[in-house]
């Protein structure tokens, strides 16, 4: 599928930097040039987008939803995010910080008291203040950040990791329609594709930064009486635009892995002191019974666009998070793609998906359920009161009931910044993707000017109408980016069919090896146990290997195919057989470090295969396909033995093809 796309991946992508670029200067432009006028045209764009196309988003995340878990639970689920010798970067517990600080951070803390209280005060159907109004609350909330947010995250780096990973695409959107229009991803419609995921992405992270300035300032203003204001807010978009600018400079696997892993504790922390400082019995109970109704009306809910008792609410709530988990979803997504590399499917689509949403569901319950228990139950209507004037001081309000509620709220803004200092640089890191063919070795002015962008349409925005502004961007921005995702979803399973295809044939029956020298099994027995050092594995690649790879080639030119062995550095070589416009077949001999049975340290990691030459470690000359390693070896086998094998791989080639006509 990628053998041509190499010439393309140079570090810049012109048309998609400057397009891209120029789109959101017109907006930030527009916003600060004509401020009164921006606000009246992005709340008219907003009540068209949720008076006429509410049922197309309701629509288009019930099939993403259902579509990623179909995925998962199918045969395709099997299938690596890379080739089948590749291993995961990160342990599951880094790997989970940072997808959900880069997935929920801020807007946790913005809305984990604020949303369920506001729907408690103001449910779409039914009376305020009541207990079926509490139990509904917790339903609507888990509904908005349960599986459909997770679900579009984890489609997009799903469709991000498979096509970069498994068949060396960019590492953007745009791999998605690879199936469908081939090479001309890198033309026009890809660039457009691009641009789009970029633009979507930026209004996605600034109504992000736009929600956390917002708490950050409430914050201040909690704890040392700093005013409350749009230059206040504007001062801090720039501080902690600065403070991303600091992560950029220092890298993922310092700055972002670091700042979400320290996130992550302070969460676990917080969460635990509302859980053990509240009412736990009641929290736990409410936990178990929140999630139970969900999964019992998540079908009503997903479908549910009040068509027979229209209502304001949703378009104020379900769309606008629908809008918002999309225009996020190309950051977030190539975000958790960038640092998925050789997982399962569906390994990938259980920890992007179900251990996130349950997580989230965990922090709205214990939050969310104590400060309706405070006003249904203790009497405290003020926090309602506070609530319903003014969502960012929701959390702070909150935390006053509790004991030590100074330094837990000083704790909470820290969080806040941080997980603003962590959405800002991952955001620039993923546009700047976006904008290079997908790479990230790119000069580090790219990702310094992406950071700055963002802060500049963050603060535009917040002055043009504040969040109203900010929301409008995200719903509008969305529409066409969905559309783009459906066919994005499209694409990647017409490339699971013909992958799985593949991975089916592998398992064709085939003739067995052979050999005619009646001692051969006993050689290689002798060889393995010797345990071949690198320059044995190398020498027999070499004399025997290389060899037999080319006469294999000789012969299928005699028959008028194109054929052809390559050399590569470390004395890897490879045979490459084509058939037109088929998929070519590929057959290539690695050296490969493993460690011995009897090694001193097992657990230890092998980091440069071929430059350990420790006593812990011996070498195998492994197998590789077009689809990465095989994990067998043939060290010590005869030429006829290889000859053997190579006819067995290709005739499972073959019946691959078969498979596909």
């Amino acid at each position: 599928m990628s053998r041509n796309s190499s010439k393309h991946l140079a570090h810049f992508n012109p048309p998609v930097f400057y397009s891209a670029t120029a789109v959101l200067l017109l907006i930030v432009a527009y916003a600060v040039l004509a401020p009164d006028n921006a606000t009246s045209t992005f709340k008219y764009l907003q009540t068209w987008v949720v008076e006429h196309m509410s049922w197309y988003y309701v629509l288009a995340v019930a099939i993403v939803l259902i579509g990623t878990i179909a995925i998962a639970m199918s045969r395709f689920g099997a299938i690596k995010l890379g080739p089948e010798h590749a291993e995961p970067d990160y342990d599951y517990l880094s790997w989970f910080a940072m997808l959900f600080s880069a997935g929920m951070g801020i807007g946790l803390l913005f809305f984990g008291v604020a949303e369920p209280v506001m729907h408690y005060l103001d449910p779409p159907v039914g009376d305020t203040g009541t207990v079926t109004a509490a139990r509904q609350a917790m339903v609507l909330t888990f509904f908005h950040w349960g599986f459909h947010a997770w679900a579009i995250y984890a489609i997009v780096a799903l469709i991000l990791g498979y096509f970069s990973y498994r068949h060396k695409l960019p590492l953007t959107l745009r791999s998605a329609l690879y199936p469908m229009i081939g090479e001309r991803i890198y033309g026009p419609m890809g660039h457009a594709v691009d641009v789009f995921a970029i633009v979507g992405t930026v209004c996605g992270v600034a109504t992000t930064l736009g929600y956390g300035v917002l708490q950050i300032n409430s914050g201040l203003n909690h704890l040392f009486g700093l005013p409350i204001g749009d230059g206040v807010q504007v001062a801090l978009i720039v501080l902690t635009t600065l403070l991303a600018t600091v992560s950029v400079v220092t890298g993922l696997d310092t700055g972002i892995k670091r700042l979400s892993q320290l996130n992550m504790v302070l969460a676990v922390l917080l969460l635990l002191m509302v859980l053990l400082l509240g009412s736990t019995v009641y929290l736990l109970q409410a936990f178990v019974q929140n999630f139970g109704s969900y999964l019992s009306q998540i079908i009503n809910k997903t479908f549910n666009l009040y068509a027979y008792a229209p209502t304001d609410w949703l378009g104020g709530w379900t769309i606008l998070y629908w809008g918002w988990w999309m225009s996020w979803s190309p950051f977030v997504g190539l975000f958790i793609a960038r640092i998925s590399r050789g997982r399962t499917i569906r390994e990938f689509v259980i920890g992007a998906m179900l251990v996130p949403a349950l997580v989230t569901m965990m922090w709205m319950t214990f939050f969310g359920n104590s400060a309706i228990h405070m006003i249904l139950d203790q009497g405290l209507t003020q926090l309602g009161e506070v609530v319903s004037q003014d969502q960012s001081v929701a959390l702070f309000q909150f935390l006053e009931q509790f004991p030590f509620s100074s330094v837990f709220s000083f704790v909470a803004v820290i969080m806040v910044i941080v997980f603003f200092v962590t959405s800002a640089d991952s955001g620039a890191m993923v546009v700047n993707m976006l904008s290079s063919h997908g790479r990230d070795e790119t000069p580090l002015w790219q990702r310094i000017f992406w950071c700055f962008l963002i802060g500049a349409v963050a603060i535009a925005l917040l002055l043009a109408g504040g969040l109203g502004s900010l929301q409008t961007a995200v719903i509008v921005s969305a529409l066409p980016f969905s559309a783009i995702l459906l066919i994005a979803m499209y694409g990647l399973i017409t490339a699971l069919r013909t992958d799985s295809a593949k991975r089916i044939s592998q398992h064709a029956p085939v003739a067995p090896i052979s050999a005619r020298n009646p001692v051969a099994w006993q050689e290689r027995l002798e060889n393995a146990l010797l345990l071949s050092s690198l320059a044995e594995v190398q020498a027999f690649i070499d004399n025997t290997g290389k060899p037999a790879l080319e006469e294999f080639a000789a012969e299928m030119q005699k028959n008028g195919y194109q054929a052809s062995v390559t050399e590569r550095k470390n004395h890897v070589v490879q045979l490459e057989v084509t058939q037109g416009s088929e998929v070519s077949f590929i057959y290539g001999l690695h050296p490969k470090a493993t460690l011995k049975p009897d090694a001193a340290h097992p657990e230890r990691e092998l980091d440069n295969d071929l430059d350990d030459d420790s006593d812990d470690v011996y070498f195998r000359a492994e197998v590789h396909l077009q689809e990465g390693g095989q994990d067998y070896d043939v060290m010590g086998w005869t030429a006829e033995q290889l000859l053997t094998d190579m006819v067995s791989q290709y005739e499972r080639h073959m019946q691959f093809l078969h498979t596909l006509r």
